[in-house]
Parts: C-alpha cells; sequence; structure tokens
C-alpha cells in the first residue's frame, strides 16, 4: 500500500476515532430529570423502531439488486471477487450509507435531551453539545465515504469497478430521504394542523397525540436522512473526480489526488470544531466553524498539490489548486445566499411574514415567489464554477472544483444535524415544562437550526449538480469506449429532444408522488389526532395521557409503504429509456434530469425554509405574535413548506445520483442490446 492511499486511509480513520470522542464526550453530559429521560426515551425508541423497520425493506431491495448486478455485469479484474466489483460495491456501499445515517441519528436522539438540560447553564454549553452532536453524524459519514471509496480503489486500482459503490449509497439515501421525509412531515402535518391551529395549543405541547411522532421525525428525516443524502454524493463526487481523472489524464496521481482533498479537509474539519463557541451569535459561530474548514483546507490543498502534481505535465498545478479555492468559495457563497433567503433577519423571510396579514392564501403565494427567485442566484453561482474551473482545468477541473466543495462534508452535515436536535431540544424543554429562560434559549438555538438546515440542503443540491455532471462526462465516454466513435449528443437528434423531455418531467413526476405521500400519510394523523382529542376525555385538562404510539406507528407503516414507487421510477426510469430508445435518448434523459432537478430541489428547499422561517418570525411576537391570525396563516403556510423542503426537494438529490450511476453501470449493455 503506497503513501497516497495510507494518507487518504488516515483521515477517513482519523475521523471515525473523532466520531468515537463525540460521541463519548456527549453521551457523559448529565441527560436531566426523569420527566426529561421519560421525553427523550420515547424519542429514540419510536426512531430507532422506524430505522428498523425501514432498513429491513431496504434490505430486500439491496439483496434483490446486489443480485442482479452479479449475474448482469460481468468484470475481469484481477483480484478477488474480480468479476463481481460492480455488485460487491453495490451492496457495500448500501450497507456503509445505511450504517453512516444509523450512527448519526442514534447519537442525536440521545443529544437532545442532553442539550435541553445544559440550556439550564446558558447558550454555550447548549451549543456546544448541540454542535458536537452533530459533528458526530459528520465525522461518520465523511469519514466511511473516505474509507469505502479508498478501499476499493486499492482492490481494483480502476474508478469504473468503484461505480456500484455510488449506486449503492445512492440507493439507500434514496430511500432514506423519501422515507424519512414522508414520515416527519406527515407527522408534523398531523402535529400543527389539528394542534396548532384548532386547539390552540403550543408547538411540542405534550397534549398533543402526534407531539412525539413529529419529534421522531426530525431525526429520521434530517439526521438519517441528510447523513445518508451526502454520504452518497461525497462518495459520488470522488468516484467522478477520479473517472475523469482516469479517462482523460495519464498518471495515477489526477486519480488519486481527490483522496487526497478529502483527506486534507477532514482534519482540516477536526480542528475547525474547536472553535465553534458563542455567547449570542449563534450562526456567526457555526459559520466560523465552516470558514475556519475552508481556509485550513486551502492551505492544505495547495502543498498536496505541489507535492504531487507540480512534477507532472498534463495540467498546470497551480491551475488545478485553483479550481479548489473555487470550490470552496462556492460553498461559502451558497451559504450566504441561502441564509438571505431563509433567515428572519433578511427581507424574502419577513415579506412572507407580512403577507401572512392578508391571510394563508397571500402567504403561500409569496412563499412559492420567494422560492422560485431563489433558484436564481444559487444557479448563475453554479455556471461560474462550472465556467471557470473548465478554463483552468478541462473535465477534470470541474471534478476537483466539486470535490473540494464537498470535502466540507462533515463540517456541513454537523450544521445539519445541530437543527433537529435543538429543535427536539426545544420540544422536551416545553414538554418537561423547564423554566421560561430555558426554552427561550432552546428556540434561539432552534431558529438558527431552521436556517442551517436549509443552508445544507442548499450545499447538498448543488454539489449534486457538479457531481452529476462529472458522472455524465465519465458516461460518455464509456459510450465512446463501446461503440469505439465520438459520440455527440445534438438537440436536433429526435431521441437526445425526447430523452430531455423525459428526464426533465421526472424530477416533477416523482416529486409529485413524494408530495401525495405526506399528503396522504398527513391526512390519517390529522384524522387519529382528532379523534384521540374527541374520545379521551382530559387530554386538554392534562388529567389523561394522549396515545403517542398509535401516531407513531401510522406514520411508520404508511412512511414504508409510500417509499417503494419513488424508489422504483429512479431504477425503472433509466433502464427503460435506455434499452427502449438508446444511449442518446439516455444521455438526454440524464440532462434533463440534472437541470430541471436542480432548479426544482432548491425552490422547494428554499422556499419550504422560508415559510418555517416566516412562522418563527411571528411567533416571535411580530405582526400579533402566537395564536393571531397571521399567525395561524403562518401555519398554513409552513404546513405547505414542510413536504417541500424535508420531503420532495431534498430526495432529488438522491434522484439524480440514482439514475446517473445506473446508466454508467449499464451502458455496455443498452449500447448492444438497445432496440433503437
Amino acid at each position: 500500500m503506497n503513501l497516497e492511499i495510507q494518507f487518504a486511509l488516515a483521515g477517513g480513520i482519523a475521523a471515525i476515532l473523532f466520531a468515537i470522542y463525540l460521541t463519548v464526550s456527549v453521551l457523559r453530559k448529565d441527560a436531566g430529570t426523569e420527566k426529561m429521560k421519560e421525553i427523550s426515551g420515547a424519542i429514540h425508541e419510536g426512531a430507532m423502531a422506524f430505522m428498523h423497520r425501514e432498513y429491513k425493506t431496504i434490505a430486500i431491495f439491496t439483496v434483490i439488486i446486489t443480485a442482479i448486478l452479479a449475474v448482469a455485469i460481468k468484470e475481469s479484474y484481477p483480484t478477488a471477487l474480480g468479476s463481481h466489483a460492480t455488485a460487491l460495491g453495490f451492496f457495500v456501499g448500501a450497507v456503509l450509507s445505511a450504517t453512516a445515517g444509523y450512527i448519526g441519528m442514534n447519537v442525536s436522539v440521545r443529544s437532545n435531551v442532553r442539550v435541553a438540560n445544559a440550556a439550564k447553564d446558558g447558550l454555550n454549553n447548549a451549543l456546544n453539545i448541540a454542535f458536537r452532536g452533530g459533528a458526530v453524524t459528520g465525522m461518520a459519514v465523511a469519514g466511511l465515504a473516505l474509507i469505502g471509496v479508498t478501499v476499493f480503489y486499492y482492490l481494483f486500482r480502476d474508478p469504473l469497478a468503484i461505480v456500484g459503490f455510488g449506486f449503492g449509497a445512492s440507493l439507500v439515501s434514496l430511500f432514506a430521504r423519501v422515507g424519512g421525509g414522508i414520515y416527519t412531515k406527515a407527522a408534523d402535518v398531523g402535529a400543527d394542523l389539528v394542534g396548532k391551529v384548532e386547539a390552540g395549543i403550543p408547538e411540542d405541547d405534550p397534549r398533543n397525540p402526534a407531539v412525539i411522532a413529529d419529534n421522531v421525525g426530525d431525526n429520521v428525516g434530517d439526521c438519517a436522512g441528510m447523513g445518508a443524502d451526502l454520504f452518497e454524493t461525497y462518495a459520488i463526487t470522488a468516484i467522478g473526480a477520479m473517472l475523469l481523472g482516469h479517462l482523460l489524464l495519464s498518471h495515477e496521481y489526477y486519480v488519486i489526488y481527490p483522496l487526497l482533498l478529502g483527506s486534507v479537509a477532514l482534519f482540516a474539519s477536526i480542528l475547525s470544531t474547536f472553535v465553534v463557541k458563542a455567547k449570542h451569535n449563534i450562526m456567526g459561530a457555526l459559520y466560523r466553524g465552516v470558514i475556519t474548514a475552508s481556509i485550513l483546507s486551502a492551505i492544505g490543498f495547495y502543498f498536496i498539490t505541489n507535492y504531487y502534481l507540480a512534477p507532472l505535465s498534463e495540467i498546470s498545478s497551480m491551475n488545478v489548486y485553483y479550481t479548489t479555492l473555487i470550490g470552496l468559495a462556492l460553498a461559502i457563497a451558497l451559504f450566504a445566499i441561502t441564509e438571505y433567503y431563509t433567515s428572519t433577519r433578511y427581507k424574502p423571510v419577513r415579506s412572507i411574514a407580512e403577507a401572512s396579514l392578508s391571510g394563508s392564501a397571500v402567504n403561500i403565494i409569496t412563499g412559492l415567489a420567494v422560492g422560485l427567485e431563489s433558484t436564481a442566484i444559487p444557479l448563475i453561482l453554479i455556471s461560474a464554477a462550472i465556467i471557470g474551473s473548465f478554463q483552468l482545468a478541462g473535465l477534470y477541473g470541474i471534478g476537483i472544483c466539486v470535490m473540494a466543495m464537498i470535502s466540507l462534508t462533515a463540517m456541513i452535515i454537523a450544521l445539519d444535524s445541530y437543527g433537529p436536535i435543538t429543535d427536539n431540544a426545544g420540544g422536551i424543554a416545553e414538554m418537561a415544562k423547564l423554566p421560561q429562560k430555558t426554552r427561550e434559549i432552546t428556540d434561539a438555538l432552534d431558529s438558527v437550526g431552521n436556517t442551517t438546515k436549509a443552508v445544507t440542503k442548499t450545499f447538498a443540491i448543488g454539489s449534486a449538480a457538479l457531481a452529476a455532471l462529472t458522472l455524465f462526462a465519465a458516461f460518455v465516454h464509456e459510450i465512446e469506449r463501446v461503440i469505439g466513435e465520438e459520440v455527440v449528443f445534438a438537440i436536433d437528434d429526435p431521441r437526445v429532444l425526447v430523452g430531455l423531455f423525459i428526464g426533465s418531467m421526472i424530477p416533477f413526476l416523482f416529486s409529485s408522488w413524494c408530495m401525495r405521500a405526506v399528503g396522504r400519510t398527513g391526512f390519517k394523523v390529522v384524522e387519529e389526532v382528532r379523534r384521540q382529542f374527541r374520545e379521551i376525555k382530559g387530554i386538554m385538562t392534562y388529567k389523561a395521557k394522549p396515545d403517542y404510539a398509535k401516531c407513531v406507528d401510522i406514520v411508520t407503516v404508511s412512511a414504508l409503504h409510500e417509499m417503494r414507487n419513488p424508489a422504483l421510477l429512479a431504477v425503472v426510469a433509466p433502464l427503460a429509456v435506455g434499452f427502449l430508445l438508446g444511449p442518446l435518448a439516455l444521455g438526454g434523459l440524464l440532462l434533463g434530469s440534472i437541470l430541471s432537478g436542480v432548479l426544482l430541489a432548491i425552490q422547494m428547499s428554499n422556499g419550504g425554509g422560508a415559510w418555517d422561517n416566516a412562522k418563527k418570525y411571528i411567533e416571535d411576537g411580530n405582526y400579533g405574535g402566537k395564536n393571531s391570525d397571521a399567525h395561524k396563516a403562518a401555519i398554513v403556510g409552513d404546513t405547505v413548506g414542510d413536504p417541500f423542503k424535508d420531503t420532495a426537494g431534498p430526495a432529488i438529490n438522491p434522484l439524480i445520483k440514482v439514475m446517473n450511476t445506473i446508466a454508467l453501470i449499464f451502458i455496455a449493455l443498452i449500447v448492444k442490446y438497445a432496440l433503437f
């Protein structure tokens, strides 16, 4: 094993060890009163029950697809199991993706009560526990992804052999995003519409039968879902960049270089966790961690680039280094523009809150407008990054740009998982009737958490778009290798045009199915909450306890049933188009899905985040405050936005990657057996 592989593995192993250290440090903290432990235990039990049942369903699909790949895809790599590299990679990628999400969520659901208890002693203690709890997921996800890709490359020495690993990770991510998203938002709909609007009780009130299901959903949707999502994005990005180095350039250092960037950034992220401290400015403290990680990574990237690439002559090493700076800058820029559109400090969110004075219809119209507008600048920034990186180092430069961007994954997921931890902490503080001062601190942490979740979703979407483009470039090169001639995707070719239309349609159809699933499941929760309020006498006077388990069971069963069709669409659509209409139509489908999917995902994620924080802004005492007509209108808008930002929007990321990886895996068979 050469020094480069050892260094890449060292970064991943260091991240795993640091995640263990963070876990121990968080779990040593006091979990508070017996009442707080009881509430946290119910959330933990519900979350783990859903994960176990979800993973059983995923395991069935994983075994079936592994068997299909083992039979259909034959390879000849000179190593053990070399004839089944894709099938083996798929299975291991799926297992590691599921493991990363499971580890992170398991720690998150035990961090929440400790954050609520620490809030009694002040802001910084609570922030420290929340961030460290989230960082466990971040370190586990990035560390496992880097180790997995590095080990597979070491075994097969060909990035094409690792594509199956990315496919397995993407498929698990899709299940986790869709299943967790349906769960969390269906529970949220029932808890908000009946609890807040109809019964007039506060958020996270223990009298609400759906309150435990709602808090469970925050974890299975954001912690496990985002963990699996960015695991596959990290893996796919590294694989895509390595493929471009393998296909376009001759020296192996260009293939290994993306792994070295990932290792450097992990060491930088570990160091950066220690600067996240705050007395008042929570968002500033979290951003300080991200910016520190970016600066340290940029310094490390320079030395790695200069040492490994400077002696080579195919591409200017400094030009490659500049593409890493573009990637880091793009990440920070996407953070800033997303915060503008989703934070209560700025005009877009406040305009939605003001529109609530005119009722729920105007709130929804304004929220839709904000979401649509929020797509413009991110797409301009992504386009500028593509052009700049291409001018500096060609297609390989684009791959390195997105690898540098995604190398910050550990810090990004820490910000995302921070959100549900603080949200749960606020719920526990409310249900355990902790002092008002404590609730004010958890509310402040939670408000920032809404923005960090929106910011990380846009980061994931932007990186997904660039990663998908690198996979598409590899897809084109693979077609040319199989048929032995240059391939041109001309817009005047009917096959390409039809593929573009179908591909552009798929994210919309996929999102429709996800939204309908939330609506159907949410309806069941609403009916159950109404039934309990009607039939269980004494809930409103605290003389009787709601049947929390019933709502948890409803959303668990329904989410697992509803997640299957969207996942099947992602697998079946590219294969059907490829085998029926040929590789040119399949290429058009991939391009169309990337273009429409990125725009739709940004619109949904940012719009939903803005609706959510507009409600929070009113709850802070603006425009009449809680229980005002404006607040009721904002709750309706927030309910509409929930499946936008937490179900359909984020799930488009793995949708795009699943279609790209499965196309790359099956392209040789498609070229051989396509009807047209």
